[in-house]
């Protein structure tokens, strides 16, 4: 059969028209040539658009909301791209536009704008790039361009002048503006502090590193790169055996190391909100990328902060302060816009986002407005790299400088500098200056090149460095620092032809990554990138000499030349002095009478209440190796303390990591907050068990605050100092950090500041990852409920949750008495999940008590407690439930109560046992011959309330209200396939092996796409060669599937989704002979099988490989959300003739889903199909896009080629389920191994 047949009619073109546009109903593509348009150019066009057809003349009347002219969007890129991989030619620019109805119509002017028609203009900017200009007077430049260069800058930079006997340029004070940014450069936590008129010996950069000077533990790198690195284990590296071209995948054996990294995005975010999120998790990926040589990132992890989002009325604790005329967006539109673009980048990345955090507040005492109107949005995470590999090598003179990644556009020029003040101070255009663009399937592209170099037997690159603030100005000379370089400008890709010099070197257009290489590796990378399609130039040397120039060889220009030690100048050092200022903060009044109000009200405050709004739209499985995600129990909702991921696909070994804060109460006490902080994130990952324990721990520590307001100053040192002695105390290191010192909104009647605040997060190794505690708690009768205290102090309600729902701080904040009885408490913690004893584990934290006991019941029906607090000595009810102590409560088996006590008696730590599972669905509280019943199911329906609040905005109210009333009825149930063991032996299977089977699969990838490792991994546990085949080796002929029987589609974003999901993968297939003939030739044989999995069952679909034979093909559809969906679902396996999954007939499974397009559009009835599996529930969100029949899988007649949106290969192992089968602790591989077992049993049989 010939499956890719076309025919185009002819039209007439105009060969000279720059711009080009297509429509489609109320959708309009402004396609812009750089050369005239090609005669079969429309045909291929019109089905790229899904048949929107050429319009006729020169322009549309109407008016249009679209992009801004001036920025060419990521989506333009990737559909640029697109057309290149179709064969068309000439293509510069694709964007879309939608039709409104006047001028009235709504936009976001941070990235949109409105247009009177549609016109051969429409691209055009009237601007020229500015030549270079030499500054005469820098001060006044200085206050025009908004570069934040204080006195003594400026009075350094007039100095330069007069030894170099000349003006600067712009760019080099552009540039030294930007290198020696606070952002950059950190100069509060390198100052001098003056606090009350006395110097403090120490700065708060050496009060972080004395942490490891004095507790070194198993750090290997710190303060010295992109991230930190402490020791890994030996682990098994799954890679091709070579990266250049096809080849097959094979296993050895390296030693690693753990990166952390953490990494701040405010100012960004709160100007333009999606954008700003989204490259700050991009930017904070590539500073683990950059580790070492090169390191590979695994999980990220989010925290968002935001003043009240004011989501309907009410809520009482909102109403105490006024709602501002925000500056650029409200709270609400924030918390939506920004965790769409961290879920975003991530999704479309290929990292699992799999840990996070959410506080809003607001409080008025003393005069002072206090909230975060200049938002926190931190992205965080983890990684690992080979051992090898963990230090930068020493960059000599005559090594090339190369650049993998995008174009240059006027993105992000001054975000250092702007990013270093206070947000409100400059002109709304200086500030818009520093908006950012988001492209991280670019970022995924670059990646994969660099993964190629790192999973290599030698690693080629010399040093490697993200760019991300500064641009190409802050990379490049840290790159060359040690010798000076040269850049040849003329290189340098330019997207928009009207940029400067300036604005050409130090603009921060993301998903870029600068190398050091020897001259003769730089074709091995070359090889490999335009294998993975990542751009890639040789742009400069090294040179020997410390200077550090750009040069364009075309116009002669230098608009950088500059020796490095003057370009990094030596202002003096910054001095902060301040006074302490002593708040008094009102005590929450109160009465044990409304007990049940308060708890009401303390469950819905954003930070307390359910993040199904968060968790449900951002991938949580992707890598395959995700052990431990957000969400837990049958009903999967988002209650996690640790994230966790594995190390490899054959151990047990893997990363933890989790994060903690508590801003609220260090403004009543600076030094109990950063404690707080501390203890918050370790009770977190106490569930995980960690190689040496507390020593085996590391933290991050970032720090946002609103310096040089009164006080503030002197409350960030004593923060810092607190931060320092506690993790000296405890013996553990911070490693590594941020700060963003600037977290103040001017408005022209006020200021808001923002809480300082830190928040820490933590990495350890993990040294069996099945024995992770989750806060669910087992319905089972022969167990108890065990409480551990891990302040050493009295409960104390001051910074909680209860305090904040009666507009209060208080002035009493709980703390850490005792850090080495903190030491003792998590030792022994430890000690009881590492012998396997804790069935379930919870930390108390925002919320109380009451909070973490109801979470516990929450995601399990069946669960509900009978708890005695009498043992307290505290006689206050209400302090007993909201305070917020740090503690720990967890389940054990009655058989091992002595166990336990002897373990924490031998501690030394105060615990109590404080109840037993009861009656479903009720939690019982006494406490001194009182008792409180509490309706665990309408608590639960409150605490989800606020998710549903949020959620209508990004799912719409439809979806979000049948989410709202579903979320409960949709619990997990399995019925496994008969005789299935869960053993490897008993599937003549073996984690480890070696050698050729000669049956042979191939895993098929297009830019984008990210499952291929997960995928390739599933084929080889079951016994096939598998090979990693990307399309530009189908493209150039490099490969042709003859010698393989198998293919699999894998999953992923492949070109970003634009126009459609495998739109632009479908037309690489049919618009390129040597791929289209080798897929053609596959199909036509009778011994071959083919999977298509999530991205891979669009492409299928796409191309009419299920049904060829239909003369009406299915579709795949948005979800009916309109959004991504994340979930671990139920499918339930139908009868039909697929090979694959014929001896799972009849199972009900567990599943991963992670998809925005995945509802089947069936054109006939469902007998007309051959359905493999469906959705057990046929309800929004257990179906999760609305697929007709609640399909979630279709196969081809004769069982050879199955499509599937789930993905299988994500839901391999046990510890892969978000919740597993109860009573089958011992299997070591899921149901779905015998998927890919089938098929090497056909293909074997068919030889």
């Amino acid at each position: 059969m010939h499956i890719f047949a076309e025919r185009f009619d002819e039209c007439n073109f105009r060969k000279d028209m720059a711009i080009v546009f297509y429509q489609k109903g109320e959708t309009v593509y402004a396609v812009e040539y750089g050369k005239p348009e090609g005669a079969l150019d429309a045909g291929k066009l019109e089905w790229l658009f899904s048949g929107a057809k050429r319009v006729k003349g020169e322009g549309v009347a109407g008016w249009f909301v679209g992009p801004r002219r001036e920025m060419i969007t990521p989506w333009s890129t990737n559909a640029v791209e697109i057309t290149q991989n179709m064969g068309i030619e000439g293509v510069v620019r694709v964007e879309e536009f939608a039709e409104v109805k006047d001028e009235r119509a709504a936009y976001d002017p941070m990235l949109q704008a409105l247009y009177k028609g549609l016109d051969q203009r429409v691209f055009t900017v009237d601007k020229r790039p500015e030549a270079v200009v030499y500054i005469e007077d820098i001060r006044r430049y200085n206050e025009q361009e908004g570069l934040a260069l204080n006195p003594e800058e400026i009075a350094y930079l007039e100095g330069l002048e007069k030894k170099l006997g000349r003006k600067l340029t712009d760019s080099e004070v552009f540039g030294f503006s930007q290198v020696n940014s606070e952002h950059c450069r950190h100069k509060i936590f390198n100052g001098t502090f003056i606090i009350d008129g006395e110097e403090k010996e120490t700065s708060l950069f050496k009060l972080i590193k004395r942490t490891s000077a004095e507790h070194p533990n198993r750090i290997v790198s710190a303060y010295k790169d992109n991230c930190a690195f402490i020791e890994g284990p030996r682990v098994e590296q799954f890679a091709p055996a070579t990266h250049d071209k096809p080849d097959f995948f094979g296993t050895r054996d390296i030693d690693t190391v753990i990166s952390l990294k953490a990494e701040t995005h405010n100012f960004p975010t709160t100007v333009e909100p999606f954008n700003g999120a989204a490259t700050g998790s991009g930017g904070e990926i590539r500073d683990r990328i950059a580790g070492g040589q090169a390191a590979l990132p695994l999980a990220g992890t989010a925290v968002y902060m935001t003043s009240y989002p004011r989501l309907e009325a009410g809520r009482l604790w909102e109403q105490k302060t006024d709602p501002r005329r925000w500056l650029y967006q409200s709270p609400e539109d924030i918390l939506i816009k920004a965790s769409n673009g961290a879920s975003d980048f991530g999704n479309k990345f290929g990292q699992p986002l799999i840990c996070g955090s959410l506080l809003t507040f607001e409080h008025e005492e003393n005069g002072q407005t206090y909230g975060y109107d200049k938002v926190i949005m931190q992205a965080g995470g983890i990684g690992f790299g080979n051992r090898a590999q963990a230090m930068k090598g020493r960059v000599e003179a005559g090594e090339k400088v190369v650049l993998l990644g995008g174009d240059n556009y006027r993105i992000g020029m001054g975000g250092g500098a702007v990013s270093s003040v206070n947000t409100g101070v400059y002109a709304g255009a200086i500030e818009l200056n520093a908006v950012q663009r988001s492209n991280p399937e670019m970022q995924k592209r670059v990646c994969n090149a660099i993964r190629a170099m790192a999973e290599s037997e030698e690693n080629p690159i010399v040093s490697i460095h993200d760019h991300g603030a500064g641009g190409h100005l802050n990379c490049l000379s840290e790159l060359v620092e040690e010798t000076g370089g040269t850049i040849h400008m003329e290189k340098l890709p330019v997207g928009d032809p009207t940029l400067s010099a300036k604005e050409i070197v130090g603009n921060e257009s993301q998903e870029r990554m600068g190398l050091v290489m020897k001259e003769k590796d730089v074709a091995t990378l070359q090889r490999v990138a335009e294998r993975e399609r990542a751009p890639m130039y040789v742009i400069g040397e090294a040179t020997g000499d410390g200077r550090f120039t750009f040069e364009n060889a075309v116009t002669g220009e230098r608009p950088i030349d500059l020796e490095l030690k003057d370009m990094f100048g030596n202002p003096p050092k910054t001095m902060m002095e301040d006074k302490t200022v002593k708040e008094k903060y009102g005590e929450a009044e109160y009465s044990a009478d409304r007990l049940e109000e308060y708890l009401e009200q303390v469950l819905q405050l954003e930070a307390v209440a359910c993040k199904d709004w968060l968790t449900n739209k951002v991938d949580r499985s992707v890598s395959g190796k995700v052990i431990r995600q957000q969400c837990v129990g049958p009903l999967q909702l988002p209650l996690s303390d640790a994230a966790a991921v594995a190390l490899d696909y054959s151990g047990f070994r893997g990363i933890a990591t989790s994060v903690g804060h508590a801003p609220v109460a260090a403004m009543a006490d600076a030094g109990a907050g950063s404690r707080l902080a501390i203890a918050e994130a370790l009770t977190n990952l106490v569930w995980a068990p960690i190689e040496k324990g507390l020593e085996g721990v590391s933290l991050s520590a970032n720090w946002m605050w609103p310096c040089r307001n009164a006080g503030e100053d002197a409350r960030l040192y004593r923060a810092v100092q607190a931060a320092s002695d506690f993790a000296v105390e405890l013996g553990v290191n911070i490693p590594t950090g941020k700060d963003s010192l600037s977290m103040t909104q001017k408005y022209a009647d006020k200021k808001v500041l923002a809480p300082g605040t830190v928040i820490i997060s933590t990495v350890g190794e993990v040294t069996d990852y099945r024995k992770i505690a989750v806060p669910v708690l087992k319905p089972e009768k022969d167990t108890e409920l065990v409480y551990v205290d891990f302040s050493f102090d009295k409960l104390k309600l001051g910074g909680s949750s209860f305090a904040q729902v009666l507009n209060k701080v208080g002035q009493e904040v709980p703390d850490v008495k005792d850090g080495g009885y903190f030491v003792k408490a998590f030792g022994a913690v430890q000690r009881l999940v590492e012998e396997g004893m804790v069935l379930a584990g919870h930390d108390i934290s925002a919320g109380g008590m009451v909070t973490a006991l109801l979470e516990m019941c929450f995601a399990d029906n069946r669960a509900g407690l009978e708890v005695d607090l009498s043992f307290l000595a505290e006689k206050d009810i209400v302090k007993v439930l909201f305070a917020e102590n740090p503690g720990v409560l967890f389940q054990i088996r009655d058989a091992d109560a002595k166990r336990v006590a002897a373990v924490l008696d031998e501690a030394g730590v105060a615990y109590g046992f404080v109840g037993k599972p009861g009656k479903a669905g009720e939690l019982n509280i006494r406490k001194d011959g009182r008792e409180w019943k509490l309706d665990v199911a309408s608590l639960r329906d409150l605490w989800f309330k606020t998710s549903y609040l949020l959620d209508r905005r990004q799912s719409g109210e439809q979806k979000a209200l049948e989410r709202y009333k579903n979320y409960k009825h949709n619990e997990l149930k399995y019925k496994f396939p008969k005789g299935f063991s869960g053993k490897l032996a008993d599937l003549g299977l073996s984690l480890h092996r070696k050698g050729q089977a000669g049956i042979r699969a191939a895993v098929i990838r297009e830019k984008g796409c990210q499952c291929e490792r997960e995928t390739a991994w599933a084929l080889h546990l079951a016994g096939f060669d598998v090979k990693d085949v990307h399309m530009t080796d189908l493209i150039t002929g490099r490969e042709t599937l003859e010698d393989v029987n198998m293919i699999v589609f894998v999953g992923g974003f492949s070109n970003s989704d634009v126009l459609g999901s495998a739109k632009g993968w479908a037309g690489a297939f049919k618009y390129n002979e040597k791929a289209r003939t080798a897929l053609e030739n596959f199909y036509k044989r009778e011994d071959t099988l083919s999977l298509g999995i999530c991205n891979g069952c669009q492409l299928m679909v796409e191309l009419g490989l299920i049904y060829p034979e239909h003369a009406k093909m299915p579709k795949m559809l948005h979800n009916d959300s309109h959004k991504f969906e994340s979930g671990f679902v139920n499918v339930t396996i139908q009868k039909s003739p697929s090979v694959l999954l014929k001896s799972l007939e009849g199972s009900r499974l567990g599943v991963w889903i992670a998809h925005g397009e995945g509802k089947f559009s069936l054109p006939y009835a469902e007998s007309e199909y051959a359905v493999a599996l469906k959705y057990s529930i046929d309800a929004y969100p257990a179906n999760p896009n609305g697929s007709a029949y609640a399909v979630a899988g279709l196969v081809s007649k004769d069982g050879r080629h199955l499509a599937m949106m789930p993905h299988l290969e994500r839901s391999l192992c046990p510890s892969n389920w978000a919740y597993y089968a109860e009573g089958r602790e011992g299997d070591e591989v899921s149901p779905w191994i015998e998927a890919f077992v089938n098929a090497r049993k056909w293909v074997e049989a068919k030889r």
